[in-house]
């Protein structure tokens, strides 16, 4: 359903407001350098920082400006499940082609409550659900056994996988089955990710590197594993750079020298240090994207 460099968007803020101009614009760049799908409101998009409004229309606005060119995936997850399928509800009402549900954070859901989570949701909402594991941020891991049971409702369609765990995308196809789209949702693994049974990226870097990481993707397609090889070496640097503090800083102070947007991000999040910004630019210019 899903495949190839995804963009993880960020949310620019102008003077402590959602700059939507310069969000649609950044959208419309993003599809025009080859990103095949775009997510609004998800962790890289500041979404914890989002009151419902907000969060609301920066979907409603990110659907406007793909213009059916690319698919939508909504951020909708919540660590409430009523907030969860009202958001959810919301993407479906605005167009979204599926919605990215990340488990709970903070309250620490057993895997039957995860299950009881996911479950609600599809029941309430008829949209393809990706399911978002991120075990560093949410706290919680959901195994294998639960997402195979998820898997068997309609709904839920296939995982961002954050794990950094590369036997995971294995044990998922070998339980699941090879039409359970597997996504990555780490840049520095992505090749081993899509050895392992992966279909694609939800990218950070591809917020800067849109081109780069899509011509990635094509290569892997192609089978033309030098380039991808090739890519990989050029990325590798500036995947570990935008995660050198709090993700989503680096990343908004990277697409700040491009011009895409203000560096301007909310609390808690907060700019970072100016040796930090030596190492975002450095490796910028090392993938060839400053000169």
């Amino acid at each position: 359903m899903f495949q190839g460099s995804m963009t993880a968007l960020v949310t620019p803020f102008k003077d402590g407001r959602v700059d939507e101009d310069a969000f649609q614009s950044f959208v419309e760049w993003q599809i025009d350098e080859g990103t095949e799908a775009v997510i609004p409101c998800g962790t890289t998009g500041e979404s914890p920082t989002l009151n419902h409004e907000e969060h609301m229309r920066v979907t409603e606005s990110c659907i406007e400006a793909a213009a059916g060119k690319v698919p939508v995936i909504a951020g909708t997850g919540s660590n409430s499940t009523e907030e969860a399928i009202m958001l959810t509800k919301h993407a479906k009402d605005a167009g979204a082609a599926a919605a990215l549900v990340v488990t709970p954070y903070y309250n620490k859901p057993t895997q039957e409550g995860l299950y009881r989570h996911y479950k609600a949701i599809s029941d309430a909402v008829d949209l393809p659900i990706l399911i978002y594991n991120i075990p560093g941020r949410s706290v919680v891991d959901m195994s294998v056994d639960t997402m195979a049971r998820l898997a068997r409702l309609a709904n839920i369609v296939g995982v961002k996988d954050a794990t950094q765990d590369l036997a995971r995308p294995m044990a998922t196809r070998l339980a699941v089955g090879k039409d359970f789209c597997q996504i990555s949702g780490e840049d520095a693994t992505i090749v081993p990710f899509l050895a392992g049974g992966g279909v694609g990226c939800i990218s950070v870097t591809a917020n800067v590197a849109p081109r780069l990481c899509a011509d990635l993707h094509k290569a892997w397609r192609d089978g033309d594993l030098a380039t991808v090889m090739e890519l990989q070496d050029r990325l590798m640097p500036l995947h570990f750079a935008l995660f050198c503090e709090t993700s989503p800083a680096p990343v908004k102070y990277a697409a700040s020298l491009l011009g895409k947007c203000s560096a301007e991000t909310r609390l808690p999040i907060c700019e970072i240090q100016d040796t930090s910004k030596e190492r975002v630019k450095d490796a910028m210019v090392g993938a060839g994207l400053l000169n």
